[in-house]
């Protein structure tokens, strides 16, 4: 594949840009990255602009969960399950090492809102919609043995069930760069400033470089697909569209699997509002989230998890967890997202639907909202709109894989310890051989705390279109979310392999490490503590945290009723 990490290839793509496409997709998430593998396996010519680093919005900061979405089939989406499910149970068989099996554990307590017994009915539909019996039942007794670090007070039982995690960038750059392969044309931090219009018609972008020399170059293509998610209404409002978006922001804490460990994911009622929420294993570190409230604030500024956020996620896991003692010393880092959903005017967040959306607007093709599982489904859809403008286009035929399959075996492949083969060719599909290849003395060894080696580090500075520092250690490895304080303490390592590969001076170096170290401080971390609500408090004033005084209870038997007023704090 093309290295697109230097600036002389950086200015060969720039050079191209003004010839004619069939189709350009603006955004570089998940649904762009879908939507351009899919036209080139339909033969287009097709180029993706991005305003920033590929999966730089809401595609890197999700909850890694490749799921059916049992919450939406709670909310009568059934169609929309029966999708995600499907798609899912297509991603865990083409993509191992990157979308994997992930087992959780509903736990419900007396009080828990809707019952144990509802989960039930939603987990048997959810099954069969899958096409599987993967669920089952465990009392109390047997559900608090499995989990002994889970709070037992009040513990009413619950269930096990599936679903699939995956690192969400990585699932993204695979599909971009199997899609350069072949015969896509990417360039990011490539904002799309205008939409070119002839005849009331749009017919093209001028894009501008925000990394380089700041050209501007005019693209023009048969048809422009507008994938930006959550900033769709930006490019519609040129051709004259009502906004039509709801921005919803979504954060998460990441601990050490040390002082919240968990093997299997946890399905939560938060004790306060009763949301569903997800405490889960992921890349060696636990992830509990996730918020969901109406983001404010400009879409170009970075999110960030805010202090109410961080004290209701940390009130969760007080909660459920309470023998752990938790703290936020313990916090390894944050992240936060904003949701592309459409506004149907619902008061609470959390019931608008996640289903995706077409417009056609005097020409400009609009494809927002969905689930990250759904991507190829959401890709074809913009396709068939597409498809209208394009004489002679087919759909490419619907049984194709998602992902190209790789192949474990062979002489590189013994430079590799067992358990690292998987995941390397689950992320990095056939560039995992030339990533091996070109590792050093040393640099398959994993960089301490973490999962990442050394050789991911120098692989990505040479060839995954790395501009900035934050685009390799926030995107590409994850080494700022998963080590303490943004892995400054590996930084004189990892500039030792990176600098080179990416071409910077000393200068440009320091300048990129101030740049990413104050990012991360600003976006990755906690507020201060002194601004962070006392959980306990909140705790201490919802009613959730009076628990129903309840015997444990037996294997596969129902809660027992409980006297009204008959409640007890559990013991400290």
């Amino acid at each position: 594949m093309s290295d697109m990490s230097s600036s002389q290839a950086r200015a060969e793509v720039w050079a191209r840009l003004s010839q004619s496409w069939d189709l350009i997709v603006v955004g570089g998430g998940i649904t762009g990255a879908g939507i351009l593998r899919e036209a080139t396996r339909a033969g287009l010519k097709a180029l993706l602009v991005e305003q920033k680093d590929i999966a730089w919005g809401t595609s890197s900061r999700s909850s890694k969960l490749v799921h059916g979405g049992l919450r939406y089939l709670a909310q009568g989406h059934v169609l929309l399950t029966y999708h995600a499910v499907r798609e899912r149970e297509r991603l865990i068989r083409e993509g191992p090492g990157l979308v994997d099996r992930l087992d959780f554990m509903l736990a419900s307590y007396v009080g828990d809102r809707p019952s144990i017994w509802i989960f039930g009915v939603g987990l048997l539909a959810y099954d069969l919609l899958a096409g599987c019996w993967d669920h089952e039942y465990h009392g109390a007794k047997q559900f608090g043995e499995q989990v002994p670090q889970l709070d037992r007070y009040g513990l009413a039982g619950g269930f096990r069930y599936h679903d699939a995690q995956t690192d969400d960038s990585r699932l993204v750059l695979r599909v971009m760069r199997e899609a350069v392969e072949a015969g896509g044309t990417v360039v990011t931090y490539a904002p799309a400033t205008e939409v070119i219009q002839e005849g009331g018609q749009v017919v093209g972008v001028r894009v501008r470089d925000t990394a380089g020399s700041g050209q501007v170059a005019e693209c023009r293509a048969r048809v422009v697909i507008n994938a930006t998610g959550v900033w769709a209404d930006q490019l519609r409002q040129q051709v004259k569209a009502p906004p039509r978006m709801r921005p919803l922001r979504g954060s998460h804490l990441i601990f050490s699997a040390e002082r919240l460990p968990v093997k299997e994911a946890f399905t939560l009622q938060h004790p306060i509002d009763h949301r569903v929420m997800f405490v889960f294993p992921w890349e060696g570190m636990t992830v509990v989230g996730t918020t969901d409230l109406d983001h404010d604030l400009p879409l170009d500024q970075e999110p960030s998890i805010s202090a109410q956020e961080v004290a209701y996620l940390m009130a969760a896991v007080e909660a459920r967890f309470p023998t752990l003692r938790i703290t936020l010393d313990d916090i390894i880092s944050s992240y936060s997202g904003v949701r592309p959903v459409v506004n149907s005017g619902k008061s609470d967040p959390s019931k608008e639907t996640r289903d995706h959306v077409v417009w056609e607007e005097n020409g400009l093709i609009t494809v927002t909202g969905g689930k990250l599982t759904t991507f190829r489904l959401i890709a074809r859809d913009a396709l068939k709109a597409a498809g209208q403008r394009l004489p002679g286009f087919k759909m490419p035929k619907h049984n194709q894989p998602l992902l190209n399959k790789m192949e474990t075996s062979g002489s590189v492949w013994e430079r590799v310890p067992e358990e690292e083969r998987r995941r390397l060719a689950g992320k990095y599909g056939a560039d995992s051989l030339a990533l091996i290849q070109a590792a050093a003395p040393g640099e398959l060894e994993r960089i301490p705390g973490s999962n990442v080696l050394w050789a991911e580090l120098r692989w990505a500075a040479r060839s995954e279109w790395v501009v900035h520092l934050d685009d390799l250690l926030l995107r590409r490895v994850r080494l700022g979310l998963l080590v303490p304080a943004g892995a400054q303490a590996f930084l004189p390592r990892i500039r030792s392999i990176c600098q080179s590969e990416l071409g910077w001076d000393d200068a440009r170096w320091q300048r990129e490490e101030g740049d990413y170290l104050e990012r991360w401080r600003k976006h990755y971390s906690i507020p201060e503590a002194s601004l962070i609500p006392d959980w306990r408090v909140m705790l201490a004033q919802s009613k959730a945290t009076w628990k129903p005084r309840a015997p444990e209870l037996g294997a596969g038997t129902a809660p027992a009723p409980v006297p009204a007023g008959d409640y007890a704090r559990p013991p400290a």
